[in-house]
């Protein structure tokens, strides 16, 4: 196997074992066996079968009689291009296995995540049982919702999409909290291959290196590949969804369609990760609508795909996950409203391309603009547009009067964090207007610039009907930035919203910039400079952008935060009766720990409402007792539990968590301490 025959397959071989994976466990879970396993079985031959029709290859026949060969260029890759990416995925691996975090106490997203696999892996279905009997029967003081944890009814439904915790519980069968935490290393290395591997096939594959490189040492991809986000997993769909559609141009017969349809359900499974998924993709349904419009025999099949795997979404969401597509409802119903509108449109442009009279007349159009100004327009437009959002702190600032509980805790925070860094106290500020500087702080002026270049050179030669194998990821990239940087919908405290960025807007950006290096060093080339010269401009070129990216994530690279929490959560759960009922009465410890002690200890567990009295939890303790358990009445402090019984700290930890910034790029890190104390209300 030559150098780039290796890199072609080893580069999607990530998301076609996300793809299987999901496609088992996503129906044992919805039937509620979920179980190591029958998901083990069935995921051998599913994957051995995935990786079988997505890496075979029947190249289809040039014009001169040559056979396309594998990711078209590729076939002269480097050994030095494959073994350098290859290099620096590992390395990275490393990195981020030495620096991950323990983030499984309940604060953010990534604990809840690690305490919704948790549940998965030792259970296997949804929803979590409140287990009221273990209090002696319903009370009017107790709640057993928590964040990202609904009480909905008469069981408790976690927060989010299922997809990342199906990933996520494998690593729990392998490796237990430890096994769910290392899958974040796993899959950022996953996404770093993955990114080289759309660099070599449309850009070249010398390319490569450089292009996991600049993505490798951004700090938004080092800071969500060290703790349980979901932007992990969808962007490796995404990014090798879209290395397989490069893929199939280049196969022909069967190969062609499955490949395609394999392609179309890795974009379609983002949905089953993140449901703001479904806007990333609905590019990808347009042109599976041109496709089949243009005849061609793989628009079916990339149609089935995806629409099969974003309905396996879908009934995921809303079926298993209500509760938060209920809280999403005023974001989500317009969201379904467009993917409706967008499906209705791509079925009329198919009938009008494949009827002849409106096929001849769209052709004709589509020759005229080729040859008219609106190319040149289109990438002059391009460049006012960044330079629109350049400008817009200076005539906009982005406000959000709260209308939830949530919003209203999120002012409050937004205020800390200003009064903390001297800022003016406002706390409806969301600092969308700053967006595209977010980036800038990430990927620097070098890189944003010939971002620009790259965008603006690609619209020009698709308006052209040139480059059409840049179609679709221009199209992704292109309406995903726009609408995260106009309205990136995230508390905007960092490195936090750099989670937004990483999904599509910083991996498509620096796709674009590594596109605008390889033009710019063609072009130098044809000016008569040597080779030797030119390849090492091109080196220092890379260096040059790697400056910046390396000045804001240098000291965030080697720096430990959130650390010691498994084994303190492990220590608390052993000083915890294996019989009792836990009973939570301070906010912050049952907002941080009901499902912890649910979850990872096996134990009941409940709070009491806010106005609940010392006689209130008493009342529930001697319910507890009444129903053959031991009450346990816990807290943050130990007057808080005093006067319940003898006090006894199980959990204390001090370690570090990320800093947290509003107008200047993330530095540093903040204390966090955590105390959990119990006691044991007498017999009497």
């Amino acid at each position: 196997m030559n150098a780039g025959r290796l890199l072609v397959r080893v580069t999607v071989v990530p998301a076609l074992l996300v793809v299987a994976w999901l496609a088992v466990s996503l129906p044992l879970l919805m039937a509620g066996v979920f179980r190591p396993g029958p998901a083990i079985a069935l995921f051998a031959p599913v994957a051995a079968g995935a990786l079988w029709l997505g890496l075979r290859s029947r190249p289809r026949d040039l014009p001169d009689g040559r056979r396309d060969g594998p990711g078209g260029g590729m076939a002269a890759a480097p050994w030095w291009a494959t073994g350098g990416v290859l290099a620096i995925a590992v390395a990275f691996l490393a990195l981020q296995v030495a620096m991950c975090s323990e983030q499984i106490v309940v604060r953010r997203d990534p604990a809840s995540y690690v305490q919704f696999a948790t549940w998965l892996a030792d259970h296997g279905s949804l929803p979590i049982p409140r287990m009221t009997d273990a209090f002696g029967g319903p009370d009017a003081v107790l709640k057993f919702e928590s964040p990202a944890f609904y009480q909905d009814g008469g069981a408790i439904v976690p927060q989010f999409m299922a997809g990342m915790p199906l990933v996520l519980a494998l690593g729990g069968w392998v490796g237990g909290t430890h096994g769910i935490l290392l899958m974040a290393p796993l899959l950022g290395a996953c996404c770093v291959l993955s990114f080289a591997g759309l660099v070599a096939r449309l850009v070249g594959p010398r390319w490569a290196p450089a292009g996991a490189l600049l993505l490798a040492l951004t700090l938004p991809m080092l800071y969500v590949s060290r703790s349980t986000f979901s932007e992990l997993p969808a962007i490796v769909l995404l990014l090798g969804g879209l290395s397989l559609m490069d893929d199939v141009r280049r196969e022909r017969g069967r190969a062609a369609g499955t490949k395609a349809f394999l392609a179309g359900a890795a974009l379609g499974l983002i949905v089953l990760v993140r449901i703001d998924g479904l806007r990333d993709v609905l590019p990808v349904l347009a042109f599976a609508g041109l496709l089949i419009g243009l005849g061609r025999r793989t628009g079916p099949w990339v149609a089935g795909g995806l629409l099969l795997g974003a309905g396996a979404g879908l009934a995921e969401g809303f079926t298993l996950s209500r509760p938060y597509l209920t809280y999403l409802g005023p974001s989500l119903r317009p969201l379904l409203a467009i993917s409706v509108a967008v499906l209705a449109a791509t079925v009329l442009m198919a009938v009008l391309l494949r009827w002849e009279p409106s096929a001849s007349r769209l052709r004709g159009l589509g020759s005229a603009v080729a040859r008219g100004r609106l190319p040149d327009a289109a990438a002059v437009l391009t460049v006012l547009v960044m330079a629109g959002f350049a400008v817009r702190p200076l005539v906009q600032t982005v406000r959000r009067v709260p209308g939830t509980r949530d919003d209203e805790l999120n002012v409050q925070f937004i205020e800390t964090i200003q009064r903390i860094q001297h800022l003016d106290v406002d706390g409806t500020r969301q600092y969308s207007e700053l967006s595209l500087y977010w980036v800038v702080w990430y990927i620097g002026v070098p890189a944003l610039l010939f971002a620009t270049l790259g965008a603006a050179l690609l619209a020009r030669r698709l308006l052209r009907g040139r480059s059409p194998e840049w179609l679709l990821p221009y199209a992704m990239v292109v309406w995903t930035t726009a609408q995260v940087l106009l309205r990136p919908g995230i508390t905007p405290d960092h490195p936090w919203a750099s989670r937004r960025l990483i999904g599509l807007v910083i991996p498509g950006l620096l796709l674009f910039t590594v596109f605008a290096s390889a033009w710019t060093v063609r072009r130098v080339r044809r000016v008569g400079y040597g080779p030797t010269l030119v390849n090492r401009g091109a080196v220092a070129g890379v260096a040059l952008m790697l400056v910046p990216i390396v000045l804001t994530s240098g000291a965030f690279m080697v720096t430990r935060t959130e650390q010691h929490e498994v084994g303190a959560v492990r220590g608390m759960c052993d000083a915890l009766p294996p019989n009792a009922s836990v009973v939570v009465v301070e906010q912050s410890t049952a907002d941080r720990f009901l499902q912890v002690v649910r979850g990872m200890c096996g134990l009941p567990s409940a709070r009491v409402s806010g106005g609940a009295t010392p006689a209130d939890v008493r009342r529930v303790a001697a319910g507890v007792s009444g129903a053959g358990r031991r009450p346990v009445i816990m807290a943050a402090k130990r007057e808080q539990v005093a006067p319940y019984g003898a006090p006894e700290r199980v959990l204390y930890v001090r370690t570090r968590q990320d800093g947290r910034t509003l107008t200047k790029p993330p530095g540093g890190t903040w204390g966090l301490s955590m105390e959990v104390w119990i006691a044991e209300p007498s017999a009497s």
